[in-house]
Order: structure tokens, then C-alpha cells, then sequence
């Protein structure tokens, strides 16, 4: 392996190859590589909420009046859902 292969994401195709077995493996790899990818939902929304965290935690370093603030609001925004719901099979 060269150096620009190690560089290359598991969804990518090397450039350069010349047999068409090997090109046809090469992308059968990177096919299901990408699959593999978009298909595990639980990984993918681990990933999304340790972001989520992250940019939550810098929000809340930089500016912790509109983290409480943006709490309340989640919180009351949350509770209304719930009456609402509530409200609605209630009757």
C-alpha cells in the first residue's frame, strides 16, 4: 500500500488500478464499506448526540445565561407537548 492509499476513507476507490478484478473488488469494498456506514443507525446516533454534547458544553461555557435560558425553554416547551397530548386523550 502507498502512502495516498492509507489516506483514503474506507468509501473511497484508489485511482490507478488497472486490473478490472481488482477494480471490481476495489469498489464492491468501498460499496459495502458505505453501506455498512449509512445502514448502523445506533452508531450514527451515538456520534450525533457526543456532538450535540460537545457543542452544547462550548455553548454553556460561552454563554451560561442562554443555556439556563434555552433550558427553561426546552423544559416548558416539553411540558406544554405533554399537556397537550395529555389534554388530547383525556377527552
Amino acid at each position: 500500500m502507498t502512502n495516498s492509499e492509507l489516506n483514503l476513507p474506507r468509501t473511497a476507490v484508489p485511482a490507478g488500478i488497472t486490473d478490472p478484478v481488482a477494480s471490481a473488488r476495489a469498489e464492491l469494498k468501498a460499496a459495502l464499506a458505505a453501506i455498512e456506514i449509512k445502514g448502523n443507525v445506533p452508531r450514527r446516533l451515538e456520534k450525533a448526540s457526543v456532538r450535540g454534547v460537545a457543542k452544547a458544553r462550548v455553548f454553556a461555557d460561552r454563554n451560561p445565561v442562554g443555556a439556563v435560558a434555552a433550558v427553561v425553554g426546552i423544559a416548558a416547551a416539553t411540558g406544554a407537548l405533554v399537556w397537550a397530548i395529555a389534554r388530547a386523550l383525556a377527552r
